[in-house]
Parts: structure tokens; C-alpha cells; sequence
């Protein structure tokens, strides 16, 4: 557990006519496995494939065919539990969900309702206000994935790809713990992050690979606190559904809308329906897709052709010893190691490939100018050119380099820029760079000293100037380093301005 020393954030309020109202939210992510064969059968998960090429028989629910768990997706399901806090059931076991898609060959889904394989856990939400919540975890289960429904292809036909069918996800089930929908985003974006640095998903929201539900029910100021102490859901809202999340912006706005409506129906004397809504985010609007479901109506029964699932601890403690550094972890330890402020170490954690890449230029180095480089200038450039870090065509050793330089004080901060853009745009040894085309800082104060006497003698007006303002002996710099080709030392020649006017 981690010490917290954030201030709780306080809960969204959104004014009615008639009352604030807060908003209480809970969360089922759905996180693609990351694994190169589906959950009960060996066909691939290669995204992009020719529709209905990574199909076994048991995903196209052929008679006879029965499913066989694939080792490594437990594997992956107890490594995120276990990034998570979350405690490891030993015995877990297999549901089948009863329910009719065209994309469901077998008419059901291998679930797991009774017995899940990881039981409750948490998450640390950080708000980049400083406040931080705590979020509950209360289960993950393992569950086969649905194919696709294609409708845009034929005005008279819909086509269905089972690419996807079968395909292991961990459904992640928070408790009602979020209050807004910026706590919301920031709960998908910590779990997506975990589960990267996990290598248990790869959180790639574009292609489907995490998606979320979002419960979203409403209620007056303080009746969230008499759900906390007695846990007894009836102080709060009734709940809507809103399926098949995969942006965090229209998650956002999905809240805000649905909340809304809620306040609506409540105020104007209606009651809240449970039911399962899609948002529309070019009408910015939910609708209804279906009265929401619950247990009973899947018919939920154990899979007949699955043993339960049992573990051992050894295995379960094998795998907690491999886990990588986890975000939070390294997160302290780059503020403490390196000096970093808590921003800049934040943002340096926020991918593990960032992490990787700082970590190997700060080795050795000033940690704080080090980061400077990193987020300021290549993460400014990789920003602005629609690239991530592992497209960067500086590497960790020439960004070093660089860094060496300016520590050094064979190259100003100026000329660092300059050299980067060679070193970003040509490639090559920054050290060499420097050397072939004389970029080299001037430091040698007798040469320094001689320029600026130039400058004094040729400007005995702005010298006195300068003697009754001291804070126009910034000209006289600028002239020495525009005469050097912004090559001098900039701490040598404001220490011999200084000295020579007597500022």
C-alpha cells in the first residue's frame, strides 16, 4: 500500500434546477490479453488479418470441438492481478454466459461469474491537481472475446468477422469508487499504463484492445458517504451502462451527458431506468440499447467441458517475482535518485518506453538536466511531429552525449540546441559533430576579455548608461556573444561585464 500524502479530490457537482448533484461512477474494463494465441484455442490474434483467417474450429464452435485453456493467458490474467494488489484465487473456475449476437458462434460465452480468478485489489489514481483517490478493484475474470458485425459494406447485407471470437479479455470490475469523469479518464489511463508496464495489454484503444463500460448513476451531496459506511447500494442513484468505451475524451463526455439526462428525468418527477446506453458522440446524446441485464437473465450455468482451474502458490509466487518496476515504484525512485520534481517524473513514467529511454540518458549525468533534455526538447520535437519515443531518431547515447557537452562546457546551452538539431535531423556523434564544425564554446576569457573591450571602447555612451542602470549590461553580453558567434561562455562574460563596467 502505498503512503499517500495527496489531498483526496473532491467529487464532480453538477447543478440541477432544483439540487446539486454528485456523480458516482464504476468501471468494467475489458483489456485484451496480450498473447499470440487465443484462450481455448491455437488460432492467432494478429490484429489486421484477411476477416475470418484466424479462426479455429473450437472458435467457429464446430460440433465436437472442445475448448483447451491456454496457460499462458492465466498466466498474464495473474500477473495484472498481482500489479494490481489484488489477491490471487488458487481455485477459480468457468461459466457459460447465455446469450444470442451473430458474432457468437457457440450462442454463449466461457466466463467466469462464481469463481473469478482474481479477487479484489487497487489502483491509485493521481490527478494532475496533486489530489489522488483510491479506486477498488473488485474482481478480474478471464472471458473469450466476441467476433465483429461489419454493416457498412452492403446496403441489403451485415457481414460478421470472427477474428476476434475467442480471444482472451480480463474483465476489470472497479467498485463505485470514481466521482467525475476526469477521475474517469484518469482510472483507464493508470490501468492502461500498469498493464503496459505489466506487458499483460497492450492498451491500444484504437484497435478494440481496452474498452470499457461505464456505470454512471447520480445522487445528493452525501448519500455517496452513507453508501461508503454501510456499502448499501439503495443510497444511491439508479445506474446506466454505457457500452463499449475506447476513448478517453468520449468516456468524459459520455459521463457528462448521461449525467445530465439523469439530473433531467429525476428533477422533472421520473425515475431512472436501468438499462444499457450507447453513446453518440456526434449528437452528443446516450440512447437506449437494451434494458440491462442482470445475472439470472445469462442463465449463467459451469462450463461442462472445463475442469475447474486450479493453481498453486509457488506459481503464483514465481510470476510476483518477475514483475517489473511498477509505475508508482519508479516513479519514486527517479524523484529520489535523480531530484525530479513530481511533474517531471510523472511524465517520464507515463510509458515504459519513455521511462527506459531516460533512465539510459540520465545514467551518470545530471538527472535534472537530463530530464530537462528529454521532455522539453525531444519529447517538444517527437510532440509536434505526431511520433512516440521508440520513433526517436536521436538515441539515449547521442542525447547523452549532448548532455556530456553541456556539462562539460565545451558547448553552451544555445549551441546544444543547435547541435541537437543536427543530431535529430543527420544523425552522427554529437562530440565529433562539434569538433568537425567548430561549434565548440569559447572559454578562454583572454579572447572573451578582448572582444568586450572592443564593445566598451566603441560604446562609451551605453557603458555610462549601463554604470547608472546596471540592468542594461545585458547589451554588452549580447554583443560579445553575437561578436564570438554566440560561441562564449555566457557565465564567463556576464562575471567580466560585471567587472568591467562595475555592475
Amino acid at each position: 500500500m502505498l503512503d499517500l500524502t495527496y489531498e483526496m479530490p473532491k467529487p464532480k457537482t453538477i447543478a440541477g434546477a432544483k439540487h446539486d448533484w454528485e456523480l458516482v461512477i464504476g468501471m468494467e474494463v475489458h483489456a485484451q490479453v496480450s498473447s499470440n494465441a487465443k484462450l481455448f484455442s491455437g488460432a492467432s490474434t494478429q490484429f489486421g488479418a484477411e476477416p475470418n483467417s484466424n479462426v479455429a474450429f473450437v472458435d467457429a464452435a464446430m460440433p465436437g470441438m472442445l475448448p483447451v485453456i491456454n496457460e499462458y493467458c492465466v498466466e498474464q490474467a495473474v500477473r495484472t492481478g498481482l500489479g494490481l494488489k489484488a489477491d490471487i484465487n488458487l481455485k477459480s473456475a468457468f461459466d457459460r454466459k447465455n446469450y444470442f449476437y451473430p458474432d457468437l458462434p457457440q450462442g454463449y460465452q466461457i466466463s467466469q461469474l462464481y469463481q473469478p480468478i482474481v479477487g479484489e485489489g487497487e489502483v491509485l489514481v493521481e490527478m494532475g491537481d496533486g489530489t489522488a483517490r483510491m479506486v477498488r478493484i473488485e474482481r478480474i475474470h478471464m472471458e473469450q472475446d466476441a467476433g465483429k458485425s461489419i454493416h457498412d459494406m452492403d446496403p441489403n447485407m451485415s457481414f460478421v468477422d470472427l477474428n476476434r471470437t475467442g480471444v482472451c479479455l480480463m474483465e476489470i470490475v472497479s467498485r463505485p469508487d470514481i466521482r467525475g469523469p476526469e477521475e474517469a479518464a484518469a482510472y483507464i489511463a493508470k490501468l492502461r499504463q500498469i498493464m503496459r508496464y505489466l506487458g499483460t495489454c497492450d492498451g491500444n484503444m484504437q484497435n478494440g484492445n481496452l474498452r470499457a463500460d461505464v456505470n454512471v448513476s447520480i445522487c445528493l451531496p452525501g448519500a455517496y458517504e452513507k453508501y461508503q459506511e454501510t456499502q448499501d447500494f439503495s443510497h444511491l442513484g439508479t445506474r446506466c451502462e454505457i457500452k463499449n468505451m475506447n476513448s478517453m475524451r468520449f468516456i468524459q463526455q459520455a459521463i457528462e451527458v448521461e449525467a445530465r439526462r439523469q439530473i433531467a428525468i429525476v428533477e422533472g418527477g421520473g425515475k431512472v431506468e436501468q438499462e444499457t446506453r450507447l453513446y453518440d458522440p456526434d449528437k452528443g446524446e446516450t440512447r437506449s440499447m437494451r434494458s440491462k441485464e442482470e445475472a439470472h437473465d445469462y442463465r449463467y450455468f459451469p462450463d461442462p467441458d472445463l475442469l475447474p482451474l486450479e493453481i498453486e502458490q509457488a506459481w503464483v509466487d514465481d510470476i510476483a517475482a518477475s514483475l517489473p518496476e511498477l509505475p508508482d515504484d519508479k516513479k519514486a525512485r527517479f524523484i529520489e535518485a535523480f531530484g525530479l520534481t513530481d511533474y517531471d517524473a510523472s511524465v517520464l513514467t507515463a510509458e515504459v518506453e519513455s521511462a527506459a529511454y531516460f533512465e539510459e540518458v540520465a545514467q551518470g549525468r545530471n538527472g535534472k538536466l537530463a530530464a530537462n533534455w528529454v521532455i522539453n526538447e525531444l519529447f517538444g520535437r517527437l510532440k509536434k511531429e505526431d511520433h512516440d519515443i521508440t520513433e526517436s531518431p536521436v538515441s539515449p547515447a547521442q542525447l547523452g552525449g549532448i548532455i556530456d557537452l553541456i556539462s562539460s562546457d565545451a558547448i553552451s546551452g544555445k549551441i546544444a540546441k543547435d547541435l541537437f538539431e543536427i543530431v535529430y535531423t543527420e544523425g552522427g556523434d554529437p562530440a565529433q559533430i562539434v569538433e568537425e564544425r567548430g561549434m565548440k564554446q569559447v572559454t578562454d576569457t583572454g579572447a572573451i576579455e578582448a572582444a568586450l573591450d572592443e564593445i566598451i571602447a566603441a560604446n562609451p555612451a551605453q557603458v555610462e548608461k549601463a554604470k547608472v542602470n546596471p540592468k542594461l549590461a545585458g547589451w554588452f553580453v549580447g554583443q560579445v556573444m553575437k561578436a564570438t558567434g554566440g560561441k562564449a561562455n555566457p557565465k564567463a562574460v556576464n562575471e567580466l561585464v560585471s567587472k568591467k563596467l562595475a555592475v
